[in-house]
């Protein structure tokens, strides 16, 4: 029991493909030798990481980058790569959405397209194991423009009136705030964003009336929360992307009908405008901003890097098919080069103020990090410990080994608790161990236990996966339990009239019966005459107790399952006649335990039991004389292997005699058992003590206490006597043991 895309307008930070055929006039350097290897500042020998082949670049960050490729069904599975050469991380995208970067956060949205995304979480990936931020711009009515932070974005808001806004939402723990951003016009709309970084966005809008919409550019301060400069532009260029901005320039992209993909570059200092014409709009280019470097190129086409101040243009010596801008200013291209094979290359300013190429990432296999979980569970529904030896195997495959396992049983009706660490697999991924039935070194109660499962990654690596699961367990119903474990317990009366309770276990460590442990049930109980264990008289399946007092006042004391008792009832009454009870054994066969007495005139009673808490007993029924020989009467339960409850009796002699039940609520002639007997003080039918299936006997005396094991053997039904630690040392501190 259990309690655990693709469209055809794609998110611009990801899939903008520039088409661009030529570019205007400049001068073509010679390659410097920047370019021809791996600049010294990477050590030959360091480990670089590795972009999965097949793979595309979908974003650049300080700390890794992240990948996608498609699946048969058309989704994308994406990876983040961190630069230190540690394990990829998959991550979810969402079924039907999209995915975009901003550094080192990765937004995940609910549309294919970034424009439409209002359902977001945001994945710090320089953690990657932390908890992604949610965030409802539907609430707002918003749509996604730009990621700030991992916990902020920037976002057109749609007012009442139909107006629109630009505002930075953020998410701080539960509560969501949002402030507009000043200084756009008024009727400002199809907002988009570039990366952030130096604390800005470059943002592009539509503006103008609707039937003359024109296009505008403008750099935002986030923290002001204002615009600091605006660039026109002849259309608003939402669907084309291409924003990008440095301390020098800012550009954009555009495509004219009969002149094709164009980059507009603004120098921000002397605010004069450059186009520079890309080409025919099916040739898959790509182009980034570097300084004031204009990197470009195509998959059939080396990447070159012009200067947008002076017109230069140099080879890069990279055959690039994608791109990413990096909030460091850089950029990065996934393809190769001749001098180092294919994989991910970072272009930079150098310090002459020239690009320089330095290689980010292999390509090959990266190793990838998988998130731990528990596959299967391999807990049973039900443990029936007495069919099982005892014992049940618990066990959970994991998804990897190299894992730990905390196991935590809580027994629901009383939050008793069993905790276990599986350092190991027992083979291969399944985390296993045999369960004995025990908390805290006594057996546990039986009942329904939560079984939770908490399994952590060796490395610390990810959050640790859990499983909760439902689990009874079942023990044969033992008449002398008063904890509901299945094992007896001992009660005993002391001087004082305080009862205590010794509870031992279903099955002895070692073969030996001891005290697992030990509780006070309470005081006062010096009023009783006799009190006797009676087994199931009330109808419920705990033991109960039978307490005759001076005054003849028979009360009936129902085992509530915990150890205790509930408040005692009265019912009988003239019981002073009797000098000896015993209770327990099932004497007619009819399921229910019996009880018999004997008087002062020697004779025996039977008392046939109802299996009603309100009157336990049928009338009495007269089971013959002379009796009062015997000075210890003990019910022991069936020990001979008739179908009826036995009896022995002890005469002044110490001779022990066995009377088995015959069914009929009488017995057949007794059977001597042997001599010596009269060194105990107390014979007790303790139940099944070994869990064989036989009634046992403890016998309670000033010398010693000792267990005597049945062996359904009608001529010899004890095996010779064992000792026990049960009552070390205090065989004269009790005056009644039951």
């Amino acid at each position: 029991m259990q309690i655990r895309s693709t469209g055809a307008r794609l998110a611009t930070a990801v899939t903008v493909v520039l088409a661009v055929t030529a570019l205007g006039a400049g001068t073509l350097a010679t390659a410097p030798a920047a370019f021809a290897a791996t600049p010294a500042a990477v050590s030959a020998d360091a480990t670089l990481p590795v972009v999965a082949e097949g793979s595309r670049l979908g974003g650049v960050g300080a700390t890794g980058f992240l990948t996608y490729s498609f699946a048969q069904d058309g989704t994308r599975n994406l990876l983040w790569t961190p630069n230190d050469g540690g394990k990829s991380v998959r991550l979810q995208q969402p079924e039907g959405g999209g995915f975009t970067t901003g550094g080192d956060v990765v937004v995940l949205g609910d549309a294919s397209w970034t424009a439409n995304m209002r359902a977001l979480t945001l994945r710090n990936m320089a953690t990657p194991f932390a908890p992604g931020v949610d965030i409802d711009l539907a609430a707002l009515n918003g749509n996604y423009v730009a990621v700030l932070s991992p916990t902020s974005v920037l976002a057109q808001i749609t007012n009442t009136d139909g107006t629109k806004e630009l505002r930075v939402v953020t998410k701080d723990g539960a509560t969501t705030t949002s402030r507009k951003i000043a200084g756009l016009p008024t009727d400002a709309s199809d907002f988009f964003g570039s990366p952030l970084h130096d604390g800005s966005v470059l943002v592009g809008y539509e503006t103008g009336p609707a039937e003359k919409r024109t296009g505008g550019r403008a750099l935002v301060d986030v923290a002001a929360g204002t615009v600091t400069a605006t660039y026109a532009a002849p259309e608003g260029g939402i669907g084309y992307g291409g924003l990008d901005f440095s301390a020098s320039h800012v550009t954009w992209f555009g495509y004219e009908s009969g002149t094709g993909d164009f980059i507009t570059s603004v120098d921000r200092g002397t605010g004069a405008e450059k186009k520079t014409v890309l080409g025919a709009h099916t040739a898959q280019w790509y182009s980034a901003l570097v300084g004031e470097w204009l990197v470009y190129g195509n998959p059939g086409t080396p990447a070159r890097a012009v200067s947008l101040t002076s017109g230069e243009i140099r080879e890069l010596g990279i055959t690039a098919s994608a791109w990413a801008s990096s909030a460091d200013g850089s950029a990065v291209l996934q393809g190769s080069r001749a001098a180092d094979g294919s994989g991910l290359f970072r272009v930079a300013v150098a310090q002459d103020g020239t690009p320089a190429v330095t290689k980010l990432a292999e390509t090959g296999t990266p190793v990838i990090w998988e998130p731990l979980e528990i596959q299967q569970v391999h807990v049973p529904d039900t443990a029936e410990l007495d069919k099982t030896g005892g014992k049940v195997t618990l066990g959970w495959t994991l998804s990897r080994a190299d894992a730990y396992l905390d196991v935590t049983l809580t027994h629901i009706a009383t939050g008793k608790e069993f905790t276990k660490r599986v350092t190991a697999p027992a083979t291969g991924t399944l985390f296993s161990f045999d369960w004995d039935g025990v908390i805290a070194g006594v057996d546990a109660p039986n009942g329904t236990y939560a079984v939770e499962a908490e399994a952590t990654p060796l490395d610390g690596i990810g959050e640790p996966a859990y499983q909760g699961w439902k689990m009874n367990v079942v023990r044969t119903a033992d008449p002398h339990d008063y904890t509901d474990n299945g094992s007896t317990d001992v009660l005993a009366r002391d001087a004082s009239g305080v009862l205590w309770r010794d509870d031992l276990r279903d099955r002895p460590v070692n073969g030996q019966v001891k005290s697992a442990q030990r509780a006070k049930i309470g005081s006062g109980w010096g009023v009783y005459k006799q009190i006797e264990a009676v087994g199931n008289a009330g109808g419920a399946a705990p033991g109960d107790l039978i307490a005759v007092d001076g005054s003849g006042v028979q009360w009936l004391y129902l085992g509530k399952g915990d150890g205790t008792f509930a408040p005692r009832v009265k019912v009988g009454t003239g019981w002073q006649i009797y000098n000896k009870i015993a209770a327990g054994s099932d004497l007619d066969g009819d399921g229910r335990p019996d009880l018999v007495a004997t008087d002062g005139a020697g004779a025996l009673w039977f008392y046939k039991g109802t299996g009603s808490y309100a009157k336990p007993y049928a009338p009495r029924v007269s089971l013959g004389g002379n009796w009062q020989g015997y000075n210890q009467l003990t019910a022991v339960g069936n020990i001979a292997g008739t179908a009826a409850g036995d009896m022995v009796a002890r005469d002044t002699a110490g001779t022990l005699w066995l009377y088995q039940g015959n069914g009929t609520g009488g017995f057949s002639l007794r059977v001597k058992i042997g001599a010596g007997w009269g060194a105990y003080s107390q014979l007790v039918g303790a139940g099944d003590l070994d869990n064989d299936g036989r009634r046992d006997l403890i016998a309670y005396g000033s010398a010693g206490t000792y267990v005597y094991r049945s062996t359904g053997n009608a001529t010899a039904p004890f095996a010779a006597r064992q000792a026990t630690s049960l009552y070390a040392g205090e065989g004269s501190k009790f005056n009644n043991v039951l």
